[in-house]
C-alpha cells in the first residue's frame, strides 16, 4: 500500500496510534541521537519531524534550546502533554515548504517521512545548519523483506548512505558518521523486530 505522507495521512495515523508509537514522547530517545550528540556543546537545535517529541525532550533536558516541528497537530498535542516541564518550542509545519527563518547548531531528524523523496528532504533541512553546526539524519533503509513494515513503504520513503552523502558537498561538509546498521526493537505484542537504519552525521564547515 502506497502513502502520500501528507497532513491528512499523518493526522489519521497519530489519531489512531496506540501503544509505543502513541507514547513515544515518554520513551527513551533514539539511541543514535544519544550516541552522536554526546560530544556536542548544547546550543540551538531543530528536530525536524518530531512526532511525539522523545528526541526533542531529551535534547532540551541536556541544555539544548529546541524547536520541534511536525506536520501533525495530533502528534504535537501528545508531545506537549508529555513535556510540560521541558522548554521546547513546538511548531506545526509542513517541512516540505516551511522555512524556520534561522539556522541551528544542530538539525536532526528521525524516521520522518514527508511528502517528498527522502534525499531531497534531507538536502532541504541541511540548509538550516549553521556554520560549524551538525546535521544528524536517522532514517529507514526499507527493503522488500524488511521486518515490521508490512505496508511496504514506497521507494521515496527510503534512502541509503550514498543517497544522503551525495547531497552533501565535501567543500561544505565533513562526514563524521555514515553507516547502515541493524538493530532489534520490540514490535507489536512484544515481538522482536529488526530495523535496517541509515545514520549520517555531518558537520558544516565554517
Amino acid at each position: 500500500m502506497s502513502h502520500d505522507f501528507d497532513k491528512d495521512y499523518w493526522e489519521h495515523r497519530w489519531h489512531h496510534a496506540h501503544g509505543d508509537r502513541a507514547e513515544s514522547g515518554g520513551n527513551p530517545p533514539n539511541p543514535y541521537l544519544v550516541r552522536e550528540t554526546g560530544d556536542l556543546v548544547p546550543g540551538t537545535a531543530l528536530d525536524a519531524g518530531c512526532g511525539a517529541g522523545a528526541e526533542a525532550v531529551w535534547l532540551a533536558s541536556r541544555g539544548w534550546h529546541v524547536v520541534a516541528a511536525d506536520i501533525s497537530a495530533e502528534a504535537l498535542s501528545r508531545a506537549a502533554k508529555r513535556a510540560v516541564s521541558s522548554p521546547v518550542q513546538w511548531v506545526e509545519a509542513d517541512l516540505t515548504v516551511w522555512d524556520p527563518g534561522t539556522r541551528f547548531d544542530l538539525v536532526t531528524t528521525h524516521y520522518a517521512h514527508p511528502a517528498m523523496p527522502q534525499p531531497a528532504f534531507y538536502e532541504r533541512i541541511s540548509d538550516w545548519v549553521a556554520p560549524g553546526g551538525t546535521l544528524l539524519i536517522v532514517g529507514h533503509l526499507h527493503t522488500p523483506d524488511a521486518a515490521g513494515h508490512g505496508d511496504h513503504p514506497p521507494a521515496e520513503a527510503s534512502a541509503t548512505v550514498a543517497d544522503i552523502t551525495a547531497r552533501l558537498d565535501p567543500a561544505n561538509w565533513e562526514i563524521i558518521t555514515a553507516e547502515q546498521p541493524l538493530r532489534t526493537v520490540n514490535g507489536p505484542g512484544g515481538r522482536a523486530m529488526t530495523l535496517h537504519d541509515v545514520v549520517v552525521r555531518a558537520t558544516r564547515r565554517g
